[in-house]
């Protein structure tokens, strides 16, 4: 059996495999791989969490199980994803763990692996920690058992990581940003990135209690975003979700600024453009038909940071990303991270000299509705012949000026039906209509 999904183990605490006694099987396995596969003796695992209350218990089983298996710990405390993937590197670590469930509510929580390359863990890798789940926990040697430290200075050597990502001879003196921070990750170095850059910094969302991590706020609930950029007459608004790998922004005039805006600033109004940009299955039309127009190459991969990782990686590009504001920059950085996308956004904007909506002044997406089903259990809608027929129904219908785009999530019960179109009442009507079929069919 593999526990391992799209993005980790993921599932609601306390439930199987997010429970207490499965996290110390886990980490007893991927310690007892890690040692046979691993050129250093003492091999150390770095893991960081979010912010929520079941983190710490995952964390100690996760922590024992690791230890019991003769493999060292470094511990550093709640940061963002790709802070635990630059600190696996940084630290010559020989594997990551983050302990997060990314924008899902409170009560989920994952556990996900990084390579010491701070890279998503290989497939073989993965495989074989699947094996090892299936033995039982035998202690070799109580003399060698490893042991775990604290790594105190964590969000500084982070906070100082990002920074070294914007261009050193300018700055953001002249700028002020509210940034919601999702009562997540990012909650503490978020907001001193910006600030040590010389930003005026408006923090919003940065008191985490262990239960209210993305509760109505972060990149999946900006509306509070927009309305605070206005309220402060700031100059734009950045929103993380709940691990701070995802980044939206909002514009002065409260304007969202999703991943495909994103994209299509880093690709047509940076110094230096890319050869080309990977997209997913999920990205606008209008980012395909603007970067076309300035002989930027699109290529568009399945939805998932892995998806947009190997196609950079076969292409041998740096920039992709997903509209749910999922960056990739591999000039920056191994995975994609919320800060430091950000601040490439930033950096053109301080180039420039020109504001948010400037930049994206000539780029208009083409009306797209995404309708979520949650379901008690998942399906297959294409397994359905009556679901599958209205679906090739409305591809016909859209043909030439829309598209349909119908997936399973990757991480959660839920069916995605997204439609684009250029006529807003009628994508509308057909999502939804789309979306009641497959409730009914799921019924």
């Amino acid at each position: 059996m593999s526990y391992f999904g799209t993005d980790g183990i993921r599932g609601k605490f306390g439930e199987l495999p997010i429970t207490p006694d499965f996290a110390l099987k886990l980490g007893f396995a991927a310690g007892k791989v890690l040692k046979r596969t691993s050129k250093k003796n003492k091999p150390i695992v770095v893991m960081g969490k979010d912010t929520r209350l079941s983190g710490y218990i995952l964390e100690a089983a996760l922590q024992a199980g690791l230890n019991a298996a003769g493999v060292y710990v470094h511990l550093l405390g709640p940061l963002p994803t790709p802070a635990i993937a630059h600190l696996t590197r940084a630290l010559h670590a020989s594997l990551g763990i983050v302990i997060s469930a990314s924008h899902n509510p409170y009560f989920d929580n994952g556990i996900k692996f990084f390579s010491s390359e701070g890279k998503k863990l290989p497939d073989a890798l993965q495989d074989e920690i699947n094996r090892e789940l299936e033995l039982d926990m035998v202690i070799d040697d109580t003399a060698s058992l490893g042991k775990s430290v604290r790594v105190k200075d964590a969000n500084g050597r982070y906070i100082e990581f990002c920074k070294s990502t914007f261009p050193y001879h300018l700055d953001l003196s002249h700028l002020k940003i509210v940034v919601d921070c999702a009562n997540g990750a990012a909650y503490n170095v978020g907001p001193a990135v910006y600030r040590e850059l010389g930003a005026k910094v408006v923090a919003l969302f940065n008191e985490p209690d262990g239960l209210n991590i993305n509760k109505d706020c972060g990149s999946t609930h900006p509306e509070h975003l927009q309305k605070a950029v206005l309220e402060h007459q700031a100059d734009l608004g950045i929103a993380f979700d709940g691990d701070a790998d995802r980044v939206i922004l909002v514009d002065k005039n409260g304007k969202l600024i999703d991943g495909d805006h994103i994209l299509y600033i880093l690709a047509t109004q940076a110094k230096q453009k890319p050869a080309g940009i990977v997209g997913t299955l999920m990205s606008n039309m209008a980012l395909e038909l603007a970067l076309e127009k300035a002989g930027v190459e699109l290529l568009r991969a399945k939805v998932g940071d892995r998806y947009v990782l190997q196609g950079l990686e076969e292409k041998g590009w740096v920039t992709g990303g997903e509209p749910s504001g999922h960056i990739l920059t591999l000039d920056k950085s191994t995975t994609g991270d919320a800060i430091i996308a950000s601040l490439q956004v930033l950096t053109v904007m301080v180039e420039q000299q020109k504001a948010l909506d400037e930049l994206v002044a000539d780029f208009k997406l083409l009306p797209n509705v995404l309708v979520n089903v949650r379901l008690d259990a998942m399906f297959d809608p294409y397994a359905v012949p009556a679901l599958a027929a209205e679906f090739e129904k409305a591809e016909q219908r859209l043909k030439g000026r829309g598209r349909l785009l119908i997936r399973k999530s990757g991480t959660e019960p839920v069916i995605r039906v997204m439609v684009e179109g250029d006529d807003l009442a009628e994508v509308t009507a057909l999502a939804n209509q789309l979306a009641d079929a497959v409730r009914a069919n799921a019924a």
